[in-house]
C-alpha cells in the first residue's frame, strides 16, 4: 500500500520541485543584482527550505541533533557522510547563519535552475575531479575566499554519495588543504542517516516517510592536532554513527 501511494504523490512532489527551481532562479538572478550578496544569500536559504517543505509532501521529516553552540563569527569546515542529493538542503538552511558555501564537482555548475545558479555566484567551489592539479589549486583559492570573508565550508569528502547508506572511504586530500590553509577554524563533523532511504528505488517512485537525520559531533579546533591524525578522527566520528 505505501509503495502504490508512493507514486502519485512522487509526480506531485516532481512538481513542486520543478517548479521551486523555475521559480527562484530569477529570484536569485534579481537578489544578487539588486541586493548584492545578502540578498541572493536570503533567497537561496529559503529556496533550500522550499525544497525540504517539497518533500513533507512525501511525509518525509527533516531532524538536526545539535547540542553544540557553534560560533557564527568564526569560519567553520562542516565535513559530512554524504547520501544523496537531499544532504543538502537542511544544511544550508539550519546552519545558514554560518554561511554555508559547498566543494562540489564542475558538472553541476551548468544546466540545473537554481542550483547552478548558486554554486556560481554563491561563494562555492566547483572543481574538475579528473584534474588534480587545477582542484588543489582551486581548494587553495577557496581557503583564502573563506580566512577573507570568515564564511564557512561543507565538504563531502566521500566524493560521491552512497547508494545505500554504506559509508566510502573519505578523499582527505581536499579537506586537509583547508585545515592548513585555515588553522583558526572549527571543523564540525556530521552524520547523515536515512538520506539514501529516499532513492532506495530510484528516482521515481520516492519512498514516503522517511526521517532524515544529522547529527553534529563536537566541533575541532583545526590548530589541535596535525592535519592528517585530524582527518582520520573525523572520518572515524562520521562513520561510527552511520545506521
Amino acid at each position: 500500500m505505501k509503495r502504490f501511494f508512493s507514486y502519485p504523490l512522487s509526480v506531485v512532489f516532481y512538481i513542486f520541485f520543478f517548479l521551486n527551481l523555475l521559480i527562484f532562479h530569477p529570484i536569485q538572478w534579481l537578489s544578487l543584482k539588486l541586493g548584492g550578496y545578502d540578498a541572493h544569500k536570503r533567497s537561496v536559504d529559503i529556496f533550500n527550505l522550499f525544497l525540504m517543505r517539497s518533500l513533507n509532501i512525501l511525509g518525509t521529516t527533516f531532524s538536526i541533533e545539535n547540542e553544540f553552540n557553534i560560533p557564527v563569527d568564526k569560519t567553520c569546515i562542516f565535513v559530512a557522510n554524504h547520501q544523496g542529493m537531499y544532504d543538502i538542503p537542511p544544511i544550508i538552511w539550519h546552519f545558514r547563519k554560518h554561511h554555508p558555501k559547498f566543494v562540489s564537482k564542475k558538472e553541476l555548475g551548468k544546466g540545473i535552475p537554481s542550483i547552478s545558479y548558486n554554486l556560481r555566484h554563491g561563494g562555492s567551489v566547483l572543481i574538475d575531479r579528473k584534474n588534480r592539479r587545477e582542484s588543489l589549486l582551486k581548494m587553495n583559492q577557496f581557503g583564502t575566499y573563506l580566512a577573507e570573508t570568515k564564511r564557512s565550508a561543507v565538504i563531502f569528502p566521500e566524493g560521491t554519495r552512497s547508494r545505500t547508506g554504506a559509508p566510502k572511504e573519505f578523499r582527505k586530500n581536499g579537506m586537509m588543504m583547508l585545515f592548513k590553509k585555515l588553522p583558526d577554524a572549527l571543523v564540525v563533523p556530521i552524520t547523515i542517516n536515512n538520506s539514501w532511504k529516499l532513492f532506495k528505488h530510484g528516482n521515481f517512485p520516492i519512498d514516503l516517510g522517511v526521517h532524515v537525520i544529522l547529527k553534529t559531533h563536537k566541533p575541532i579546533e583545526i590548530g589541535s592536532q596535525n592535519p592528517e591524525a585530524l582527518a582520520a578522527e573525523i572520518e572515524r566520528t562520521i562513520t561510527a554513527d552511520i545506521k
